[in-house]
This record gives structure tokens, sequence and C-alpha cells, in this order.
């Protein structure tokens, strides 16, 4: 790890530039909720989230708080619960940019940056109306076979990758199990910061359970332990969503002034939720 500066959630805010490329992972996947908070107590501005591959209530809270300038995602969804009210209101406004993808581009543009390279091909895309909306995706010949169209995606390459996780250790390697978009995003971007539950006084590569769903410390720009730092969403193994808070948001965040209530309150604490 090398920002020895950040020892808290407003550190950690701070570190995350204004206008930065900002990749999060999707709800179910530890987004890094009480770092959100923080970003948003901070009145960050012009970010561009990649979402990895989709995003909820995350991207939704960040563009209600103004925070994003443009969005790169397959879809923001707030699931069982909803459309996700405030994203849908800055698309039809003109309020955000939104570069619409697929699951399976975002992946392979993040590996393309993860490997170095600056671009992948992907398949899967031609005959979808999505190229005639991205002029950076370009139809190119295979160079193997002639007659053979591929798709060469843009290296997707975020200053910052941020999310949420039950563990790390005192070295800076942080445990993320089997959700191994977490290690992509950690390979492809330029400084990953993680919040997590608890850090361990032992190394994590010491037990061989843990070992093979490890993030190296190589990787890792910054560790901050935050308590239920998923919530309102869920952490795996951890803790499940808190659906009261969830319904009351939709509730709320259909107008401007209940998405106003949302923001006074919910940055600084989390007692909405018991309502």
């Amino acid at each position: 790890m090398s920002e020895d500066h950040i020892r808290g959630l407003d550190d950690l805010a701070a570190a995350i530039a204004d206008g930065a490329k900002l990749a999060v992972p999707a709800d179910y996947s530890g987004p890094a909720m009480a770092a959100t908070r923080a970003l948003i107590r901070r009145g960050a501005k012009h970010l561009h989230l990649v979402c990895v591959p989709v995003s909820g209530l995350q991207a939704e809270l960040l563009i209600g708080a103004g925070a994003v300038d443009v969005i790169e995602t397959s879809a923001v969804t707030l699931g069982e619960y909803g459309a996700a009210p405030r994203f849908v209101d800055a698309v039809r406004r003109g309020k955000i940019t939104l570069k619409d993808a697929t699951c399976p581009a975002i992946h392979a543009a993040l590996e393309a940056a993860a490997k170095g390279l600056p671009f992948m091909p992907l398949r899967g895309i031609i005959g979808s109306d999505l190229l005639t909306h991205r002029g950076d995706w370009k139809v190119i010949e295979n160079p193997f076979t002639a007659g053979d169209p591929i798709v060469a995606l843009p290296a997707i390459r975020p200053d910052v990758a941020l999310f949420h996780a039950p563990l790390a250790d005192r070295e800076g390697n942080v445990f993320i199990g089997r959700h191994r978009e977490l290690m992509t995003m950690a390979h492809a971007a330029r400084q990953s910061f993680v919040t997590v539950e608890e850090i361990s006084k032992t190394s994590l590569f010491e037990d061989e359970r843990l070992a093979a769903g490890v993030i190296p410390a190589l990787y890792i720009s910054a560790v901050v332990e935050a308590k239920s730092g998923a919530w309102p969403l869920g952490l795996w193994n951890a803790y499940g969503e808190d659906k009261a808070f969830l319904r009351r948001y939709v509730a709320l965040a259909k107008t401007d002034e209940g998405f106003a209530e949302v923001l006074t309150r919910w940055p600084d604490e989390p007692a909405m939720a018991a309502e």
C-alpha cells in the first residue's frame, strides 16, 4: 500500500479527485457504501463512474447527489425495489452522459487494462444497436481470418477502484472470496481503495482456506476499516440488505424534494432505516 495518509473514510474520499474515473462493483459484490457517504459529504463532482458490470443504489445516490457526469454501465437498477429514480431522472433530463455497455464488454475492457493492452476484441456485440451509439467501439477484421468482423473495445483504465470486503490484513492484502471481478478491478485501476469489516493481525496468505481469494497488497493503495461498510446493502456471508431502508428510499427518491430529504440525513447517519 502507498497511500499512507489515508487513515479514515474522509481521507479516502478526499483522495478520490473530482473528475476521477471511478470503478465500483455491483450491489451484490461489495459496494463501499460508507465511503460513498463520505464522497457525498465532501461534495464530489464530475466523476466518470464505471460500473462493474452494473450498479444500483451506489450509482443512484452518487448521481442524485450531483457527483457524476458520465456513467459507463450495463444497467442501473434497484432490483426487486424497482427502477433507480434519480438515475432515470438524470438520463431523461440530460444531466449525465450514459455510455451504454454490456456486461462482457465492461469485463473485457477492464481485462485489457489489466493486461496492459490498448483494446480487447469481443465478438458478441456484432449486430447490436449499441455499435451505433458507441463511437469508441470499432468493428475491425480478424487479422487471421478474412471476412470475419470483430469489435475492438478500448481498455478501461480507472483512476480508482473502490469496493468493500470482509477482511484485510495489516500488510494490505484483501480477501474477496470468489468475487473475481474485484480482482479485475484492482488489476486494471491505477489505485484501489478498499473498506473492510475487519483487519487481521496475521497475513491472509498464511491461511490456506483464504489465500486463493486474496488480492495481494501490490494492487491495493489503501485499506480503511469500516464496520457495516456496505450498509444498507448486504455483504456476502456477513449481513443482508436493509429492506426497510431500501423501501423507504425508493418511496422518497421519486421526487427531488424526497431525495433532498435523504441527503440531509443519510450521509451522516444510518438511522433512517429504523423508521
